[in-house]
């Protein structure tokens, strides 16, 4: 391993324990030491057949992106950067709903595992303190063995404040930042696959509407072109858009106003 892991609160995640640990549960983990974007690398595969289960972790992106095309900037071996490549055999009006149900697995876990009150901000940001820190970032892809999803996570789990990059939107943290009850990334990673196992499998809409602070608030919903909408945030419809003042929105950036 490199230099970077002589940080001993940054120890490398160990992959064959991992696979092991996980493999029960359908999943097949693989760490790399550097990718440009793991959405990218495991879209690559599933274009190519590879199963449902892949679980792509890279201690340093060079390349993340998330939402929006924004970038996901994150430390070596400092947060979990990872994708997984899911064939899910929902029908096709659900497939909306994957990445709101990702962004609840991942709330999910980091509740159990760091004691801390995670919170959703539609679709699937996830928010301590309200604070982000964690991304999802789901991206359909077709190939051979038909339509997957490749859902790509970023979790803050011990960047420092100066660490962080600059805000684009809600500021950024990290569990570290926020005393959670473990950092430990093995742990978080095992949690959050388990988690999103048994919340894709469910397929609780009303679970994600509970979790997520978005709703009841007043909201500015940035769209796609520049255009911008402010109103009350009143429901997540059965299709997974944000209901703003009776408008329902399938995309857009939004704004928690106070």
């Amino acid at each position: 391993m490199r230099d970077m892991y002589g940080d001993l609160d940054r120890p490398p995640l160990r992959a064959a324990a991992l696979d092991r640990a996980l493999a029960p549960d359908g999943w097949r983990v693989e760490v790399l030491d550097r990718a440009g974007s793991t959405n990218a690398l495991v879209a690559e595969r599933a274009r190519a057949g590879e199963p449902s289960g892949l679980v792509l972790v890279a201690e340093e992106q060079t390349a993340g992106r998330g939402r929006l095309d924004r970038t996901w900037v994150s430390p070596p071996a400092a947060g979990l950067t990872f994708s997984v490549l899911l064939r899910p055999p929902a029908e096709p009006e659900q497939l909306g709903w994957l990445p709101l149900w990702g962004g609840l697995a991942v709330a999910r876990a980091v509740r159990e595992q760091a004691g801390v009150d995670a919170v959703l901000k539609w679709p699937n940001d996830v928010l301590v303190g309200g604070r982000k820190v964690a991304g999802l970032l789901a991206e359909a892809v077709t190939g051979p063995g038909g339509t997957a999803v490749v859902l790509g996570i970023g979790l803050n789990v011990t960047t420092r404040a100066e660490e962080l990059p600059a805000p684009t939107g809600v500021a950024p943290t990290s569990l570290l930042l926020e005393a959670a009850a473990t950092t430990d990334r093995e742990t978080l990673l095992k949690a959050i696959l388990r988690s999103l196992t048994g919340t894709i499998g469910d397929r609780d809409v009303t679970a994600y509407r509970q979790a997520c602070a978005t709703l009841g608030r007043r909201v500015r919903i940035e769209l796609p072109g520049g255009q911008a909408v402010e109103g009350t945030a009143e429901a997540v419809d059965n299709q997974g858009r944000l209901v703003v003042d009776g408008a329902a929105f399938a995309a857009g950036d939004v704004v928690h106003l106070r």
